[in-house]
């Protein structure tokens, strides 16, 4: 079904329909890029690792950026924005540069190849045909989990958790001796620390403000707390890169995936094109599965994705019949892209959250957040100055909106609860939104297979469990 009001005259974003102003449009714009803004500099500290220049990087990450939440906002009109994802930045240099000793060259090309393989499965419908696979009950928890999962980040960035030493772990040493060892625990820090003590300050300003109805509540409050947090010594200026030199590194990583080593390489040893295949399939699943979950966490409840996207999914065909497919195509366009500039997977941020509950519906928030990720070009330091303490309180209320999910689940079934609890609580425990849903996938086909209700499982939910399996014993066997 066609969404005919896509584009009303003189309003380009269709705000009205989407019960929406420009006001509220801008605020969310804002504080998803102070959400994320953190990859800007994060990105190329990460990838400088492999032997990558740190000025490309940094220009690749926030061109990558730009590009793939202009065509979110442009194209789909939805309120995500896009940037090089971590956890896939760290696979690319850990794992892929120094666990299989690929050159940074040759792992851009994989990562180009990935954003190929996830536009064909777009084009094709299948990713569009996953989300139709999933069962009610495993949307909710993802939703509900992916809560849990930005809370998570928000406490995580509060610096408000504290790993300390468990005397009570014990390690088995042979076939009779058990010794005594420690691992980490979390437990919650002293709250004597300015970071620790702002953030809290910062939790409680987002509460207030929002209980009181405050318009542009989590906005006030990141500025309030990075304002605060000069005189404490915690917000100050990041990184002193100026755009000059930037640009003179880019030309090291621009088309370097398509070299030798690059491309050219990559496919040169035919004893090796087996782990090459691997690797890139290992990039794609996790992308894949991050982006469906955020879309699925984040906007069903929101209505981001209305009843027109809905009817489209379920009728299916061709061409791009809903703001769904748009943003699925968005979203896999932009690690190509980002290849090509020098950066590993570009995928929608979860913290995009952060702006939705704020009240983006549109893709005038994208464009916002766009604009500000190409002048961060220009003011690197004064934007990397905002501290993770000021965000972290907007991602953990953010969270809390995003529980709401846990009530459509019938938790006194346990055939529904139990897959719900896997694919929700396994985000956070995990860090990972592809984990999570690959856990409950798992436990919801054992238990519908036990129960004797295997033909409920739909064949694409059969398949993308199988992948799942797959690429567990991928990472088992590859080394670390």
């Amino acid at each position: 079904m066609e969404e005919k009001a896509y584009h009303p005259k003189g309003d380009f974003f269709n705000l009205k329909g989407n019960n929406t102003n420009v006001r509220t449009e801008i605020a969310a714009g804002v504080t998803t890029f102070f959400a994320m803004a953190y990859i800007i500099i994060v990105n190329p500290n990460m990838l400088k690792q492999s032997g990558m220049p740190f000025g490309a990087v940094f220009l690749a990450t926030i061109i990558a950026s730009a590009v793939g939440t202009l065509v979110m906002a442009l194209f789909a009109n939805v309120p995500y924005a896009q940037a090089p994802g971590m956890g896939l930045n760290a696979f690319f240099v850990f794992t892929v540069c120094f666990g299989l000793n690929f050159k940074w060259q040759e792992a851009l090309a994989m990562v180009f190849i990935c954003g190929l393989i996830n536009i064909l499965i777009t084009v094709t419908k299948i990713r569009k045909l996953i989300i139709k696979s999933i069962p009610e009950t495993l949307q909710n928890a993802i939703g509900g989990g992916i809560g849990l999962f930005i809370a998570y980040i928000g406490v995580k960035n509060a610096g408000l958790i504290n790993f300390t030493s468990d005397p009570g772990t014990y390690t088995l040493l042979d076939s009779k001796t058990v010794i005594a060892s420690s691992a980490a625990v979390p437990a919650i820090v002293k709250l004597n620390t300015p970071s620790v003590l702002l953030a809290l300050f910062g939790l409680a300003l987002t509460v207030i403000l929002l209980v009181n109805n405050v318009k542009g509540a989590i906005l006030i409050s990141i500025a309030v707390t990075t304002v605060l947090g000069i005189p404490f010594g915690v917000t100050q200026l990041g990184s002193s890169l100026s755009i000059g030199d930037a640009i003179s590194q880019l030309p090291q990583t621009f088309g370097a995936a398509f070299g030798d080593p690059g491309m050219v390489s990559l496919f040169s040893n035919p004893s090796q094109i087996p782990l090459v295949l691997m690797t890139i399939f290992a990039f794609s699943l996790s992308d894949t599965f991050d982006t469906i979950g955020t879309f699925i966490g984040t906007g069903r409840k929101t209505g981001i994705f209305s009843e027109d996207d809905q009817k489209a999914l379920e009728a299916g065909g061709n061409g791009f019949k809903s703001k769904m497919d748009r943003a699925l195509f968005a979203d896999a366009t932009a690690t190509s892209i980002g290849a090509i500039f020098g950066t590993s997977n570009t995928t929608t941020y979860v913290e995009s959250a952060a702006g939705i509950g704020a009240g983006g519906r549109t893709g005038l928030t994208s464009l916002v957040t766009a604009i500000l990720f190409i002048l961060s070009a220009f003011f690197a330091p004064v934007v990397s100055a905002v501290p993770s303490v000021a965000t972290a309180p907007a991602l953990i209320i953010v969270g809390v909106m995003m529980l709401s999910s846990f009530t459509e689940i019938n938790w006194a079934d346990l055939e529904e609860a139990i897959p719900a609890f896997f694919a929700s609580v396994f985000m956070a425990f995990f860090y990972s939104i592809s984990y999570g849903i690959a856990a409950g996938f798992i436990v919801y086909c054992i238990i519908k297979t036990f129960r004797g209700k295997a033909k409920e499982i739909h064949p694409i939910l059969w398949v993308a469990t199988g992948l799942f399996i797959l690429n567990f014993i991928i990472l088992a066997v590859i080394p670390a």
